[in-house]
Formats: structure tokens, sequence, C-alpha cells
């Protein structure tokens, strides 16, 4: 889980006069992940570790909505998260909260889909990014992509393309967002190049 709130960014923040992006305060990261800490701390971001467990989650998503809350969160981004968000922490965190996954449900659903669709060989593979709602993987969708496997690709290829991809995906979804150029109507997005 990340979080960005938008607003005045201390002035070390504030992107170039010139530059094309909007400005972005850094928000903490509250991740379910320690290993994540040691990129927080290159790039000078405070970091949460809020372990989340079947005993623990709720305890967990009470700890993650008060740093939400206190910092003032205007989306939140889950990436690597691996948990599914409960209805009670949507309802409380009304704001946007972007989800990216493989492109692989429905056909290779649970732990290891690059493994699963490595075994079928699968010739493409992709990203969705979407609108977190309380139905699982049912949110507006914001951007996909896809990009082609071959018989030459190895597994480790096949899961290095596959975390590119949803990369690339997710940077796309959350610079739309914060540059509002998402409409949502009914259950889907309508993006304003």
């Amino acid at each position: 889980m990340s979080s960005i709130c938008r607003g005045s960014p201390p002035r070390s923040l504030r992107p170039n006069r010139n530059a094309r992006l909007p400005q972005v305060a850094s928000a903490p990261i509250i991740s379910n992940h320690i290993d994540a800490k040691r990129d927080a701390d290159f790039y000078g971001i405070i970091f949460h570790h809020i372990p989340v467990t079947k005993e623990t989650k709720a305890q967990a998503e009470a700890q993650q909505l008060e740093l939400l809350h206190a910092n003032h969160i205007d989306v939140v981004v889950l990436a690597r998260y691996m948990q599914l968000l409960s209805t009670d922490f949507i309802v409380q965190f009304p704001q946007p909260i972007i989800n990216i996954h493989h492109s692989f449900l429905p056909a290779f659903v649970g732990a290891k889909p690059h493994h699963q669709a490595y075994e079928r060989g699968v010739k493409l593979i992709g990203a969705t990014a979407h609108y977190v709602t309380e139905v699982l993987d049912d949110g507006p969708i914001i951007e996909q992509g896809v990009t082609r496997i071959t018989h030459r690709d190895s597994l480790e290829d096949l899961v290095e393309k596959g975390r590119d991809l949803e990369k690339v995906v997710l940077s796309r979804a959350v610079r739309w967002h914060i540059e509002n150029r998402i409409l949502l109507y009914n259950n889907k997005t309508i993006i304003f190049e």
C-alpha cells in the first residue's frame, strides 16, 4: 500500500516550472512488506511497516486508516499488497484506491500465476490497473497493457516482463488519476488524452 496526497508540497518536492507534472507531495509508504523499507529509505520517504495476517487484519486496517487520515491522503495505490481490503476499510476510506494486478485472471488464479501461465505456454501476458470497489477485481479499469511471450522466454523472462508491464500500467493509471484525466461513468472510465 502506498499513498499520495495532493496540494502544496514542500519546496524541495515541487516540480520544475517547465515540467508538466501536477504538484504531488510525498506521502508515507504503508506496507506489509518490510523489504520495501530499503527503497523508501533510499528516496527519503517515511515508511510504516504494518504486517497483515488473518488474525491481525482488523487491527492492521485500523492502523492503516489512522495513518491515511492523519496524513490527509487523497489516493491509495495498492502495489504488491496481496491482501483483500475489507468492506469496512473501503467504506471508511471513500477516496480512490488504485490496484494493479497481472491480467492472468480468471484463467490463472491464486499463487504463482506466472508459473501457471508458463506451464500452459501463454503467448500474451498483461497487467490491469483499476479502481478498487467492494467486489474483488471488479472496479472500473483505468489502464491495461500486454506483451508477447514466445517459446524462447524462460519462466524468469515471463516474470520480469510481467513486472515491467505492471510498473508501466500502474504509473500511467496513477498519473492520469492525479492529472484529473479520468471520468467515471457507471462501471467504466473515460480517459482524456
